[in-house]
């Protein structure tokens, strides 16, 4: 039995044409137990490939194939960082993932140059939870093998085991019928003799079957701005880099079977589990002797009293109102989020907008400065009469007497 753990698909922009649900549809077809995404530099098909794996009985490996700065995510030099190490990130578990998210929007937001990149030291500080695999040859050690440097390439590969664990670093073998693979692979066989560095087969699966090659390659001519036809332009020499069954992997490494033994032990490692239908808060500090529901109340009080005055029944009554709605549904941890970013932006003269939708009919908004828009003079609702709490199966029915019928449907940040 083998498991894919390099995969690109459609989300691997003009390179990856492995669309997500033939690719699963696949693994399921060959009998895999599991299956890897790793698209370069993104995890914006994650959700969706765990979804179509869970929904196919396959478990979904979550990933990531990072591109790592020669020398740290903050230099922008032409020509001397222009070349980027490639390197395989798979989700161990929930800490892991959550790594992984870091790490890659840390590439896009802070180390983008082409590309989103990450270096050395960000990879240590986010390394709990994941197994790295050493790449294609574009990897770092491979990279370093072809270039004639074994040194090189045997620091690269301790630097990698010393930031992940000796558990978790795997050197990664491929062949896709490559002069250069095969030369990277004796390199990487040495230093797995010296250095007693695991190994792992993969392949560098681009599409789902040998047949899709010729998509994958308009795909390159696009993402090269070149035509199909031009000789000079990028293109892969194989048409390899489709999801082979297992049989087909051990055609290949089979005088390596603890290679192939490997993408078992890794698969069977990787237990993530994503929850859907809940609400995934940051957590917002309040000040001691308060909890998100009385911090609330406080400010809100407190701007009340600065736009109005002299507060009056109607004001009390709709204020206890909607305060007691945010506090069943959970929302006052969302009200203090919103209300501290768009303080900040007041206090440091960002424009921000009056507000939209049935935000603006929040008297806890108006108060808060999230809204400048009265709601008491001009009769605007805080609730859209919605049966917000009316459970899957139930529709039409109404909730208790006594019990809000009201949905919010904030627009506060769209």
């Amino acid at each position: 039995m083998f498991v894919h753990l390099h995969l690109h698909s459609e989300y691997s922009l003009l390179d990856g044409a492995a669309r997500i649900k033939k690719a699963v549809a696949r693994a399921a077809e060959m009998g895999m137990p599991a299956l890897a995404i790793t698209d370069h530099g993104a995890m914006h098909g994650v959700i969706e490939f765990y979804k179509t794996c869970k929904n196919t009985g396959i478990k979904p490996i979550l990933g990531c194939e990072v591109y790592v700065a020669p020398r740290t995510m903050d230099d922008r030099t032409p020509k001397v960082d222009d070349n980027l190490n490639h390197l395989v990130l798979l989700a161990e578990n929930e800490e892991g993932y959550r790594n992984l998210l870091d790490l890659v929007s840390q590439g896009f937001t802070r180390g983008f140059y082409y590309k989103p990149r990450v270096d050395k030291e960000t990879l240590a500080a986010h390394s709990k939870g994941l197994i790295a695999l050493s790449g294609c040859i574009a990897g770092e050690v491979a990279a370093r093998v072809l270039d004639g440097d074994m040194e090189k390439a045997r620091q690269a590969a301790g630097n990698y085991r010393d930031i992940f664990g000796p558990e978790n670093f795997f050197l990664e073998l491929q062949d896709h019928g490559f002069a250069e693979q095969r030369q990277a692979n004796k390199g990487l066989l040495e230093i797995h003799k010296s250095m007693n560095i695991p190994l792992v087969a993969t392949n560098d699966v681009h599409y789902v079957r040998r047949a899709d090659a010729a998509n994958q390659d308009v795909l390159l001519a696009i993402q090269t701005g070149r035509s199909v036809d031009d000789p000079g332009r990028m293109k892969f020499q194989s048409e390899e880099l489709y999801l082979k069954s297992p049989e087909e992997m051990n055609m290949l490494f089979g005088e390596q079977p603890a290679a192939l033994r490997n993408t078992l032990e890794i698969a069977g490692r990787c237990n993530v589990e994503i929850s859907f239908g809940k609400y995934l808060l940051p957590h917002y500090v309040v000040p001691e002797g308060y909890n998100a529901d009385t911090y609330l109340e406080e400010l809100c009080y407190q701007g009340v009293q600065r736009v109005y005055g002299e507060l009056n029944s109607q004001i009390k009554e709709r204020m206890k109102f909607e305060l007691g709605v945010i506090k069943q549904m959970g929302y006052s941890a969302y009200f203090l989020i919103v209300w501290d970013f768009i303080h900040f932006a007041r206090q440091s003269g960002i424009p921000v907008g009056p507000g939209r939708g049935s935000a603006a009919g929040s008297l806890v908004a108006y108060s808060l400065g999230i809204t400048n828009i009265d709601p008491l003079k001009y009769g605007l609702l805080f609730e859209r009469k919605r049966n917000a709490l009316v459970k899957p199966g139930e529709t039409g029915k109404l909730p208790p007497r006594g019990q809000p019928r009201t949905k919010l449907r904030w627009a506060l940040i769209a």
